[in-house]
Parts: structure tokens; C-alpha cells; sequence
């Protein structure tokens, strides 16, 4: 047994594998609508804004230069309401995935510490606390029934991945004031904040769930979606100074710098909203295809009010779901992917193209 298999589970796509060659073999090929990876094209102001800083032959900081901290802190204001936020309250990192699996290590999570997240959910929130030794505790419901005793950290979801709830305020609100009595820190993940569809997703950092005070909570933002820069590795953290400072002078020490050309590319993504406008609108029109595919041919969608994904079942073991599918060339995610609570479900990304979008619902029609 390889040292990596001791500590970690299967890598789950790999069980998709034979699925994928099935939908790949239907005549008028693959639609695969399993990964939220977009197909659009980036936008052509942040194109331009990365061509024009490639002549970057120096080490760039870790930090960020000051023109990215001032863009980030700009996208705060305007899409989160976060009140009172500096240059000290932020952070940019290399991708957010990157981030979830490390971040409890580098924060110093060991043996005798414990990770809790949501399920169903994200499977790097469980990775990231097993590299760290730490031990994930996946919760259904409230966070604020969890017992605390050595809980060090808290993942939030919102809007969650893969079932696209939207924690309220109110539930914002009453789990913030929970953690802080206990002394666990809150980790946001919402890096699809500005992707709501039947719901407006709320930012952890806004002065109705923290009261103009960040202590104890991060967010975590990511331009992969929004943006169409999953290629880029684009993300940055939001919230506790003092968090992020310890995080700073970790990834100073391991050289965790994002490259200077995306940095510029950041700065031009985050000081644009038109392109995020025009973006939505092709996910939506998208969304609402496939949602009417799907429901026409028995699915009952549930929660889905943001993110990337439909969370749909035909109450069934999510696997008998994704053999149906892959017969008519559609390859999505099973649930059981995000927990044994998604069993029953199959997680469908409308983040294909237009035209393979349309080749499913003609096959589910």
C-alpha cells in the first residue's frame, strides 16, 4: 500500500472511468456534464490584461502587488457589503482547490483536531483535514449541534457544491455567533457568491451575519467561475487579519506565489462586471434547458438555488442514475461522490456548451 493510499480515499473520478467510456461510445459522442469546468471563453479585457504583464521575469509576492489587494477589496465592497476591510484583510491564493487541502495543515490542525463540513459536499474539505492528520467530521443539519470539543474548524458552503443551497442570514448569523462562543473558526467556502439563481447567496463577511467584525471567519473566492478562469488558478481569501497573516508568513516560507501575469489578469476580472452579467446569462439559459429536460423525464430537482448544478434523483441508488444517463452519451456525477447523502443523487453541471447542452435534452426528450 502506497503512502498516499494509506491516508487518503479513492480519488472518486477515477470511478467514473468506465461510465465516461460508455457516454463516449453513443454516435453523436459525449455530453459530459459531470465537472463544473467551463467552456466559454475568457473574457477578452482579462486576456489582454495577462498578455501585457507577461514580460514579469521576476519572483512576484506572495502577498499579491498592491493593485490586486485594492481590486479584491473593491469586489468586497461592492458584491459582499464587507464593512472596514484592508490590504491586511486579504489574501490572493493559487486556486481555491489548492487552498481547502492545504489550509488545515498550514494553519497547524494535527492529531486530536477536528475538521467539520457539510455533507453532502465538497471532497477536498475531508482531504484537506486527513493531510493535516486531522479528523473530518461531516455534519447534516445545523453546525451549530456539532459537539465542539476539539473542533478547530468549520466549513460553510454557500452556495453549496454540489447540492446549490444557500444558507440564509438568519442560519449565517446563528452559526457565526455559535462558532465564535466556542472558538472555532468559520471557513466560508463561496466561490459561487455571485451565481444565485432562486436565491441571493450572502457573504459571511457582511455586517448582517458578522456585525462589522471579520474575527474568526475567512472567505474563500474563486474567479474560475465567474470568470471563466479555472486555467488561471485564480482565487483570494477574505476576512481575519490575523488568519491571514498566519497564512501569509506560512506561504512565504513554501514560496506559494501566484504568478505576476495572473495577478494582472485578476485585477481586470475583478474591476469588470459586465462580463459576469454576460457569463450568468448563458448559465442560466443553459440551466433552465436542462432543468426542463430533466424534470420531463421524471427527475425531481432539488435545492439548486445557485452554483453551477442541478441536484436531481429518480430515487434511485445514484450509480443505476449514471448508468441510465451514460447510455444516452449524458455523463454526470454521482452523488455518493459528496457523501453517503447524496446517494440517491446525481449532480448535473450545465457548464457545457450550447450545442452540447441542447444534444442532452434532444436524448432526454
Amino acid at each position: 500500500m502506497s503512502l498516499v493510499s494509506a491516508r487518503l480515499p479513492v480519488f472518486p473520478w477515477d470511478r467514473l472511468e468506465p461510465y465516461k467510456a460508455t457516454a463516449a461510445a453513443h454516435a453523436d459522442g459525449i455530453v459530459d456534464l459531470s465537472v463544473g469546468t467551463p467552456v466559454d471563453p475568457v473574457p477578452a479585457l482579462v486576456r489582454a490584461a495577462l498578455a501585457a504583464a507577461s514580460d514579469s521575469p521576476g519572483y512576484p509576492t506572495v502577498w499579491g502587488t498592491a493593485r490586486l489587494r485594492e481590486a479584491i477589496l473593491g469586489w468586497l465592497a461592492r458584491r459582499t457589503g464587507a464593512a472596514g476591510l484592508g490590504e491586511r484583510n486579504v489574501l490572493p491564493v493559487i486556486g481555491s482547490k489548492e487552498l481547502v487541502a492545504a489550509l488545515p495543515a498550514q494553519l497547524g490542525l494535527g492529531p486530536g483536531d477536528r475538521v467539520a463540513y457539510p455533507e453532502p459536499a465538497y471532497p477536498t474539505y475531508e482531504v484537506g483535514a486527513l493531510l493535516a492528520g486531522a479528523e473530518p467530521v461531516p455534519y447534516r443539519g445545523k453546525p451549530t449541534e456539532l459537539d465542539p470539543a476539539g473542533l478547530r474548524l468549520l466549513w460553510l458552503n454557500s452556495p453549496g457544491n454540489p447540492t446549490g443551497r444557500v444558507l440564509s442570514v438568519d442560519e449565517l448569523r446563528e452559526t457565526v455567533a455559535w462558532a465564535r462562543e466556542h472558538g472555532v473558526l468559520v471557513l466560508s467556502d463561496e466561490c459561487y457568491l455571485e451565481l444565485g439563481w432562486e436565491a441571493d447567496p450572502v457573504s459571511v463577511l457582511h455586517p448582517d451575519v458578522c456585525g462589522d467584525d471579520v474575527a474568526g471567519l475567512v472567505a474563500v473566492h474563486s474567479l474560475s467561475k465567474r470568470s471563466n478562469l479555472a486555467g488561471y488558478r485564480a482565487a483570494f481569501l477574505a476576512g481575519d487579519a490575523a488568519v491571514l497573516g498566519e497564512l501569509l508568513a506560512v506561504r512565504k516560507h513554501a514560496g506559494m506565489m501566484l504568478p505576476a501575469p495572473v495577478q494582472a489578469a485578476m485585477v481586470a476580472a475583478l474591476d469588470d462586471d459586465a462580463h459576469v452579467a454576460e457569463q450568468r446569462a448563458r448559465y442560466a439559459a443553459r440551466r433552465s434547458a436542462l432543468r426542463g429536460a430533466l424534470e420531463g423525464r421524471g427527475f425531481r430537482v432539488e435545492d439548486s438555488e445557485a452554483s453551477l448544478y442541478l441536484w436531481a434523483t429518480r430515487d434511485e441508488d445514484c450509480w443505476a442514475t449514471v448508468a441510465w444517463l451514460s447510455e444516452l452519451g449524458v455523463l454526470v456525477a454521482p452523488g455518493e461522490f459528496y457523501g453517503e447523502a447524496g446517494r440517491r443523487f446525481v449532480r448535473v453541471a450545465f457548464t457545457a456548451t450550447d450545442e452540447r447542452v441542447a444534444a442532452a435534452v434532444r436524448r432526454l426528450a
